[in-house]
């Protein structure tokens, strides 16, 4: 059974204790996943330590799904990483919306007797 994905608290940046916790992995793996995904590149503090973004903390929750879920290596979360586009479904266009039809009075009378039917 798939872990519900934990809530994102509302703030700036987080140090990479918070994300640990968060994702729910160590800390080490998270240094991991900085080396092997360009996406991934969290500030750093005066002091060195690593600020996360809400959206770094987005993308390591994909990562994590991807990595342990859905069981890809990691070349292939990066390339799945890189192409959300491909799993979206293409829009079927019809013909009509591509080529109208050269006269559309007929149609336009047809759809005014259909109003004056509903009004009437």
């Amino acid at each position: 059974m798939p872990e519900e994905t934990p809530a994102i608290p509302d703030k700036l940046y987080f140090r990479i204790g918070e994300v640990s916790q968060l994702v729910g992995v160590e800390p080490y793996v998270l240094r991991y996943w900085e080396t092997e995904f360009p996406a991934l590149s969290p500030k750093k503090s005066n002091s060195g330590q690593r600020m996360f973004r809400r959206k770094d903390v987005e993308l390591l929750l994909n990562i994590k799904q991807l990595l342990y879920e859905k069981k890809f290596t990691i070349e292939g979360a990066r390339k799945a990483l890189k192409s959300p586009a491909k799993a979206q479904p293409t829009k079927v266009v019809r013909q009509e919306e591509l080529f109208p039809p050269a006269n559309p009075l007929p149609a336009i009378r047809q759809e005014l007797a259909e109003i004056l039917k509903l009004l009437s």
